[in-house]
């Protein structure tokens, strides 16, 4: 069974989680620098031919009052990079980074001196979004 890609796309480094076989568990992967751009894109290429996905699940950082703002409209334009080769889904990422720190911190995580953690759980959270809706 193929699986699904989530991605947490910020300005400087990616989330990168992927569920499991069966599409039930979202599981972290990595976080890899946004920069320079087009390696970031083959990194995840390569995640995604590797793991034979067919789907990707990119969050999407809409405004509070649900309006597409220069960083959402920033992840679209750079998720438009899969859509020739994958399916590419938006999910709603709005306080995820929240969820993610309070899940870290709960579980005794210091996150706050490397954010790449808030990331990879970010990026978890929004796949495991879509994995439940499903």
């Amino acid at each position: 069974m193929d699986k699904i890609l989530g991605l947490d796309i910020g300005k400087k480094r990616i989330g990168i989680a992927l569920s499991d076989a069966l599409g039930l568990i979202a599981h972290p992967v990595e976080t890899i620098d946004r920069q320079p751009e087009n390696s970031a894109i083959e990194k995840i290429k390569k995640i995604c031919n590797d793991n034979n996905v067919k789907k990707i699940v990119a969050g999407l950082p809409k405004n509070m009052n649900n309006t597409i703002g220069e960083q959402a409209q920033d992840c679209i334009e750079f998720a438009n990079n899969f859509k020739s080769e994958y399916e590419v889904i938006f999910e709603d990422e709005r306080l995820t980074s929240r969820q993610a720190e309070y899940i870290l911190a709960n579980t005794g995580h210091k996150y706050t001196k490397n954010k790449q953690l808030v990331d990879l759980k970010s990026a978890c959270i929004i796949l495991q979004q879509y994995l439940d809706r499903k």
